[in-house]
């Protein structure tokens, strides 16, 4: 664990055989823990199961699916589930890309529609395709002056309320028939399944067949549709009048391009990458296709530098051909630069030109001013005006000196991080509990039901402890007041690395004005499932006091572990057994040793039910998936024919309502409205349409689901062809998962031990810390 780790030793890097012989040398091993790899960032995700027909497996969960425990309410209750709530945040942002399009008959003047860098250069572009006067003022831009609403903000809108009630659990909006049917005549027409309707009339709204037959590559809306699929769609269509070269086309594949890479993690991607990706897709002039994309509002441009934000001038030719030819060999990584002359100060490069999407952008623009808004309405009044006193006693009781420490920040800051791994997650709560007894509104939120139930194994009543989800569905927490604020005065927020940037962004709009807010997490997990790497951007941006815990993991599974986030996998002594190596030699064999431990060993040796006892892997595909491994481990623990769509009652299972969000649960029934699920206690619903889609079996899951979430065992699979997609936090998020136990299958040899020392992570590329960094100044704070 960072910031809290143990001292493991100078050992070198453990081999399997040296891992074996540290820890256990049993072939049949009371219990075992598995990991899974992170998929190695491409051009097009690394798992293209869902691609391999038209609408077939078209669910996005794949390796990014992060689980989270708040199940669906029931439909006849009032509260609002979060597949809607995201339905309606959806709709609205489709409305605002609209309104956009209606209104590009005029220029943008910059600062109105779009904001900063974005607003500048799609005015500067637009005025030189229409040939007319390029105002120079929008080409050279001084440092960035964003100025948050000051306490108290009159004019800052209220967070839009809720719908009144989902249609049903786990149901998507459905569209009226006759747009179902018209879409269904189009579909039928260029040759592409019926059954594709329903999610483009969800994607491109009621008027989706009028829209499918003036751009038949909207059909790429559809997750799982691949370019060539759409290409012979708008053929079938639209016959001679269609090319590689058409402009709808490019618009199109641009808009892929960029949610494909918000499906790995990134909000923005270089636009070399993106010309680069054009022409692999046979787009003739990739140039002249992306500033067709930037005008139709399909995307938007930034230029913005990753370290300095004030130091990179904007530049009016950022896509021109000539600098095409630079740009094109650099990565879409965070580290990429551009590659005109940017005019940077001194030896600094320039900053590379992104692209993004709409919603991401606005996703990050909200969530920086927001955070910066919560830091400077907490500077208005500090020290005595914030009761000084009373937290300095509150500190002086807290039970241990990083509780202190957490709680010293929290008393004169509006905004804290705090980093520890799983006993530290103690230190948080101990601060909820202090600033209660202040008399102010405290509420914890777990990115998960597990998370809230180790929390609080009663339930959480009384006790202030939500989950994200059911906090911002207004089904748990203290409601709202008059304005859409939350009501309360603190929101510390566990799992922090699990926050996505578009889920960040609706906490931070719906904190009030001078609340606090600190987020909590292990920084050396995988990030979140979703876009953005909220957690990270913020403690590289160093806007706010960081406490990190010195309170480390026990016993032989925390030592593992604190010696995996520091670069090492250093041999561990297990006298009870804590952690055991499998060696296996094959994926047949790994399948059955995985089975093995969860229906035998595990429950001999520790007294834990196999339902308790989660297999973690690589992914869904493959012959150690968890397609794989769910089909062995039901034959062994619930035989039956499946007769619900491959479920029988009693299946452990996955449900995932929205793409990053999984639920665990277990199949009830089933009948005319669709599959019934029993998720942490609260009955769902899953429509017959989507039972595919988005239920799966869940003894075993992949790493990222099983991220923010724990058991207390757990069973890690590494079959040989997991190693190219190993890395250490995946490795670390995998085999942090079990409180008593880690079995870990192992089939990798030396690839496990170089995932660990030698590549940290995976980059994303975000433009969360640049704009912090423009919006505050940085913090001097002692870390721990």
């Amino acid at each position: 664990m960072p910031g809290a780790r143990r001292c493991v030793g100078a050992c070198a890097p453990l081999s399997r055989s040296g891992l074996e012989h540290a820890v256990s040398t049993d072939r049949d091993p009371a219990a075992v823990e598995e990991a899974e790899p992170v998929p190695v960032p491409e051009t097009e995700p690394a798992d293209t199961d869902a691609d391999t027909d038209i609408g077939a497996d078209t669910d996005t969960d794949a390796d990014t699916d992060a689980p989270s425990g708040t199940a669906e309410p029931k439909a006849a209750e009032p509260e609002v589930s979060e597949a809607a709530a995201e339905l309606a945040a959806q709709r609205e942002l489709r409305e605002r890309i609209e309104r956009r399009k209606a209104e590009k008959e005029g220029p943008i003047a910059a600062g109105t529609k779009l904001s900063g860098q974005a607003a500048d250069l799609l005015a500067a572009v637009r005025a030189m395709e229409s040939g007319a006067p390029v105002d120079p003022s929008l080409l050279a831009r001084a440092a960035p002056v964003r100025t948050p609403a000051p306490a108290p903000v009159p004019d800052r809108a209220p967070v839009p309320a809720r719908p009144a009630a989902p249609a049903a659990p786990g149901r998507a909006a459905e569209a009226p028939p006759e747009a179902m049917a018209a879409v269904r005549g189009v579909l039928g027409e260029g040759g592409a399944p019926e059954a594709l309707a329903g999610q483009l009339c969800a994607a491109l709204g009621e008027r989706a067949a009028d829209a499918l037959r003036a751009n038949p590559w909207l059909l790429l809306a559809v997750p799982g549709v691949r370019p060539e699929q759409a290409d012979g769609f708008a053929r079938a269509l639209l016959g001679a009048a269609c090319g590689p070269g058409d402009e709808r086309r490019a618009a199109a594949l641009v808009g892929r391009l960029l949610e494909r890479a918000a499906l790995r993690g990134h909000t923005a991607l270089d636009a070399s990458s993106v010309r680069t990706a054009l022409a692999g897709h046979a787009v003739p002039d990739p140039d002249e296709a992306v500033r067709h994309a930037v005008a139709e509002g399909a995307v938007l441009v930034f230029r913005e530098g990753a370290d300095d934000l004030g130091a990179d001038d904007f530049e009016a030719d950022g896509f021109e051909s000539g600098d095409s030819e630079e740009t094109a060999e650099e990565p879409h990584g965070t580290d990429g630069t551009g590659a005109a002359d940017g005019g940077g100060a001194g030896d600094a490069p320039p900053a590379p030109v992104l692209l993004g999407l709409d919603r991401y952008a606005l996703a990050e623009e909200s969530l920086a001013d927001g955070l910066a808004r919560l830091v400077k309405t907490a500077r208005e009044t500090s020290g005595a005006a914030r009761g000084g006193a009373a937290w300095a006693e509150a500190a002086a009781g807290a039970p241990s000196p990083s509780a202190a420490e957490l709680i010293r920040a929290v008393a004169d800051h509006g905004l804290v991080l705090h980093t520890g791994g799983e006993a530290a997650r103690a230190e948080p709560v101990a601060l909820a509990a202090a600033a209660r007894a202040l008399g102010l509104r405290a509420v914890v939120a777990a990115h998960s039901e597990n998370g809230r139930a180790r929390l609080d194994p009663a339930g959480g009543a009384g006790t202030g402890v939500v989950t994200v989800a059911g906090l911002l569905a207004g089904a748990e927490g203290p409601g709202r007041d008059a304005d859409g604020a939350f009501a309360l005065d603190l929101l510390v927020v566990l799992d922090a690395p699990q926050l996505d940037v578009e889920t960040a962004a609706m906490l931070v709009e719906s904190l009030p004005d001078g609340g606090r807010l600190v987020l909590s997490g292990d920084p050396g997990v995988l990030w979140s499932a979703g876009a953005g790497r909220v957690f990270a951007d913020l403690l590289a941006a160093g806007v706010c006091p960081r406490v990190a815990s010195r309170t480390p993991d026990p016993g032989p599974l925390g030592e593992l572990v604190s010696g995996i986030g520091a670069g090492e996998l250093a041999p561990v002594e297990a006298p009870g057994k804590e952690v055991v190596i499998v060696p296996v030699r094959d994926a047949g064999e790994a399948v059955h040793r995985a089975v093995q431990l969860v229906a035998e060993s595990v429950p001999r040796a520790f007294g834990v039910a196999a339902g308790e006892t989660q297999v973690i892997t690589v992914g869904h595909g493959g012959p150690c998936g968890t397609r794989a491994l769910n089909a062995a481990l039901k034959q062994r623990l619930n035989p039956g024919p499946g007769a619900f769509g491959g479920f029988d009652p009693g299946d452990r299972v996955a449900y995932v309502p929205a793409p990053g969000r999984a639920l665990q649960g277990a199949v009830v029934s089933a009948d005319a409205e669709g599959l019934r699920l029993d998720c942490a206690g609260t009955p769902v619903v899953v429509a017959r349409d989507r039972v595919e889609r988005a239920v799966r079996h869940g003894w075993a899951l992949t790493a990222h689901q099983a991220a923010g979430m724990r058991w207390p065992a757990a069973v890690v699979v590494l079959p040989g062809d997991a190693a190219q997609g190993l890395n250490r936090p995946w490795v670390y998020t995998a085999f942090s998962r079990g409180d008593r136990h880690l079995s870990v299958v192992h089939g990798v040899d030396q690839a496990l031990a170089r995932a660990v020392t030698d590549i940290p992570s995976e980059e994303r590329t975000t433009r969360l810390r640049p704009l912090l960094t423009a919006l505050l100044a940085p913090v001097a704070v002692p870390q721990g």
